[in-house]
C-alpha cells in the first residue's frame, strides 16, 4: 500500500469527515427548486471539468481507454446509483436520516470486500455488521410509521441502495486500474458519472422541470458549495484517500457525517429528530466504530495511488 505523509492523511480525512457531512443541507436546499438528477449533473460536469483542468495544468500522463472505462463504471455506480439516489431521496427524508443511511456503506464496504475473496471481516467486524444492520433497519421501520408515509418509507429503501452503488464503485475503482493522479481520477469520475445523471435525468422527464427552474439564493449558494467543498475538495480526498488507507479506515468516515447532518439540519434547518432515530443513529455509529476496531489486511494490489 502507497504510503503517504500522516498530515495529509489527516488533513484528507478532516475534509471527507466535516465537508461531506454539511453537503446532505445544502443537498436539500438545491433540490428544492431544481430537479435532483439534473443538480446532481451540473455538481459533477463542472467540479469534474475543474479538476481536469487542474490536472492538465499539471502535467499529469494522459489516461487510457481502460482508465476512461473504469472511470465511467466508478462513475456512474458512485455518481449517479450513489449521490444520485441521495439528491432524489431527500426530497422524502431529512438531511440527517440521508446522511445516517449514508452511514451503512462502511457496512456494504466489509461485507463486498469479503464477498470479493480479498478480507475476512474480523469478529469486531462481523458484530458490527450485524448491529449496524439492526441500526438501518429501525430506521426503516421508523420511516414507515412516520407522518411523511410512503415517501419517507420508500427514499429510505432507495438510500440502501445508493449506499451499496457507493460501495460497490469504491472497492471497483481500488482493485482496477485507474489514473495514477488522484485529481485526475476524480474529475474522470464525475464528468462521467455527471453524464450519466445528465442522461437518467432527461430519461426521467427531468428536462422540462429544469427549464422552469427558479433556483432562489439559498439554492445557487448550496450549488456552489456542493461543486467546491463537497465535490472538487472532499470527493477528491476520499478518492484519494481510497489508494492510501483500507477500506475498513475509509469507511469511518460515517462517524462524523451524519453528526454533522443531523446537527446542521437542526440548528439551520430546524429538522426534526425522532427518539427512534437517535438510537437508530447510537446503533449504526456504535457499529461503525466495531468495524474500524482492527484494520483489515492490505489488498495485494490496489488500484490508487497517491497524486
Amino acid at each position: 500500500m502507497p504510503q503517504a505523509p500522516a498530515w495529509k492523511i489527516a488533513a484528507a480525512f478532516a475534509a471527507v469527515y466535516i465537508l461531506w457531512g454539511s453537503t446532505y443541507l445544502a443537498i436539500r436546499y438545491a433540490v428544492v427548486s431544481v430537479p435532483p438528477l439534473a443538480m446532481a449533473s451540473m455538481r459533477f460536469l463542472l467540479a469534474g471539468s475543474i479538476l481536469l483542468l487542474f490536472s492538465k495544468l499539471k502535467g499529469d500522463v494522459r489516461a487510457t481507454k481502460l482508465e476512461w472505462r473504469n472511470s465511467a463504471i466508478v462513475g456512474t455506480l458512485m455518481l449517479l446509483g450513489g449521490n444520485g439516489i441521495v439528491c432524489w431521496s431527500e426530497q422524502r427524508v431529512s438531511s440527517g436520516i440521508a446522511a445516517l443511511m449514508v452511514a451503512s456503506v462502511s457496512l456494504w464496504l466489509v461485507v463486498l470486500n469479503w464477498l470479493i475473496g480479498k478480507n475476512r471481516p474480523t469478529v469486531s467486524q462481523t458484530a458490527g455488521l450485524f448491529a449496524g444492520l439492526s441500526g438501518v433497519a429501525l430506521l426503516v421501520s421508523d420511516s414507515l410509521a412516520s407522518k411523511a408515509g410512503q415517501g419517507a418509507f420508500v427514499g429510505t429503501l432507495m438510500l440502501v441502495l445508493g449506499s451499496l452503488f457507493w460501495a460497490a464503485g469504491t472497492l471497483f475503482s481500488r482493485y482496477n486500474p485507474m489514473p495514477s493522479s488522484g485529481v485526475q481520477s476524480s474529475g474522470m469520475q464525475m464528468v462521467t458519472g455527471g453524464i450519466s445523471l445528465a442522461t437518467f435525468s432527461l430519461l426521467t422527464g427531468e428536462g422540462p422541470r429544469l427549464m422552469q427552474a427558479q433556483p432562489n439564493a439559498a439554492a445557487l449558494f448550496s450549488f456552489g458549495y456542493l461543486v467546491i467543498f463537497g465535490s472538487v475538495v472532499a470527493f477528491s480526498a476520499y478518492n484519494w484517500l481510497n489508494g492510501v488507507t483500507t477500506p475498513a479506515r475509509l469507511g469511518t468516515y460515517a462517524f462524523v457525517n451524519p453528526a454533522v447532518a443531523v446537527l446542521m439540519g437542526s440548528l439551520v434547518a430546524h429538522e426534526a429528530v425522532t427518539v427512534r432515530e437517535l438510537i437508530a443513529m447510537i446503533v449504526i455509529l456504535g457499529a461503525v466504530m466495531l468495524l474500524s476496531v482492527k484494520k483489515a489486511p492490505a489488498p495485494a494490489k490496489l488500484a490508487q495511488a497517491t497524486s
